[in-house]
């Protein structure tokens, strides 16, 4: 398959891919302020520098895109048509990357909560369920537990 654009569109939009302050990242932060939580962001001092960070839960809060951290049996985590080595190689990367950075993070004593960007788009006003796993989570804890099942629609 060839590419739609390109390579100098191409490289001009994979270069405007933010990495803080997403738009799923500002809803989380919005939704725990809210809640009377109180947090540091991308603390550069912790593995992976997390997006949020709570202190006096011993927390830390990752907000992940499930195309670039490989969310599994997610919808989003399609691979691209173009460059099949490549992407394979740099998203399975990410994926072990992520891996050892909550690894460590544990090392440290930190708890881990990843909140995965279907479950923003798709049942944000569950998002409620993130509060016990930061009073009361274990090590490594992810939101939603299981994809959303979504359904594209029929073409027309």
């Amino acid at each position: 398959m060839v590419d739609v654009v390109d390579a100098a569109t191409r490289s001009r939009m994979m270069a405007g891919i933010q990495g803080k302050n997403t738009k799923p990242e500002l809803l989380v932060r919005r939704y725990l302020h809210a809640c009377g939580y109180r947090f540091r962001l991308h603390r550069r001092d912790l593995p992976g520098t997390p997006d949020l960070t709570l202190p006096r839960h011993h927390c830390v809060v990752f907000v992940h895109g499930c195309f670039w951290h490989r969310h599994e049996h997610c919808f989003y985590a399609t691979s691209p048509a173009t460059r099949k080595t490549f992407w394979q190689e740099k998203l399975e990367g990410n994926v072990m990357r992520d891996r050892r950075q909550l690894e460590q993070l544990n090392a440290l004593g930190w708890r881990a909560i990843v909140v995965w960007e279907c479950g923003l788009r798709h049942i944000p006003a569950q998002l409620h369920e993130i509060v016990p796993l930061i009073e009361h989570g274990s090590s490594v804890e992810e939101w939603p537990p299981q994809p959303p099942r979504i359904r594209r629609a029929p073409p027309q």
